[in-house]
């Protein structure tokens, strides 16, 4: 939907320079009260220059008349997330405050569910709204993959990584970017993973108990993401026999036609 005047896409614009000024002042906050590095410095300031750019960029795309409440709850995420990033490379050189952690983690993870329920309580869904709030998801996902490799080994990377690696195959595969019914199933598989992985991190549990959730998260991933792709597989299968049948039907009808 086109932008009435220049005034609304400023305003829609400067809702994403505020965002990235927020994100800022929550690095000085934690460099502050922790004595954050360089690592975790350049990986917050990072997370924040990329989340403008693309936000922005998609932004001028779509041109929706106002960023809406709903993206103003992602983007509050997308801050927790980016201070999250920047502890999770800071622990490369010293261990964060474990509290710290779980708590700007908890929060992302509880807004996850206030973002989309604020969208339909406002009648603002939009496409570029869900799809902001993916991204989000499984950035968070992939940072505390990385967080919980560092304990468990780089196997549990693969949590973190499924997602791109999918999106990567469709690029090669086309079939694979076809609409999926929707799922309740996929919905919890993919809330349960940002869970898990905060209980995985938090050292509340023994290696053993550690190990086995994040081995169950893994499992069902990869069964949520296995069922996807037979689906999307199998109906790309029946989708190119359909085809193939009219095609064959055709051919046979059109000799007909001319002789008749």
């Amino acid at each position: 939907m086109a932008l009435n005047n220049t005034y609304d896409a400023r305003l829609v614009q400067q809702e994403t320079a505020v965002g990235a000024g927020v994100q800022i002042l929550l690095l000085a906050l934690l460099g502050t009260a922790i004595g954050m590095g360089p690592a975790g410095w350049l990986s917050g300031l990072a997370f924040a220059i990329a989340t403008w750019a693309v936000l922005s960029r998609a932004l001028h795309r779509t041109r929706p008349r106002s960023f809406g409440p709903a993206n103003r709850v992602t983007l509050g995420r997308a801050t927790l997330v980016g201070g999250v990033t920047a502890l999770v490379a800071d622990s490369f050189e010293s261990s964060p405050p474990v509290t710290l952690f779980v708590g700007l983690t908890a929060v992302a993870l509880i807004l996850d569910g206030v973002d989309g329920k604020v969208a339909r309580a406002t009648g603002t869904s939009t496409p570029l709204g869900a799809r902001f709030d993916m991204e989000v998801d499984a950035f968070l996902i992939l940072v505390l993959s990385v967080y919980v490799s560092m304990t468990l080994g780089p196997w549990v990377l693969l949590i973190g990584a499924m997602r791109y690696v999918f999106v990567a195959a469709a690029r090669a595969l086309p079939w694979l970017n076809a609409p999926l019914p929707p799922s309740t199933a996929r919905k919890t598989v993919a809330a349960m993973q940002g869970v898990l992985l905060l209980l995985a991190g938090s050292g509340l549990l023994p290696y053993a108990g550690t190990f086995a959730v994040v081995a169950v998260a893994l499992a069902a991933l990869v069964w949520s993401f296995g069922r996807d792709i037979l689906w999307l597989w199998r109906t790309f299968r029946a989708e190119e026999a359909r085809v193939a049948e009219v095609l064959e039907l055709k051919l046979v009808r059109e000799p007909e036609r001319m002789a008749s």
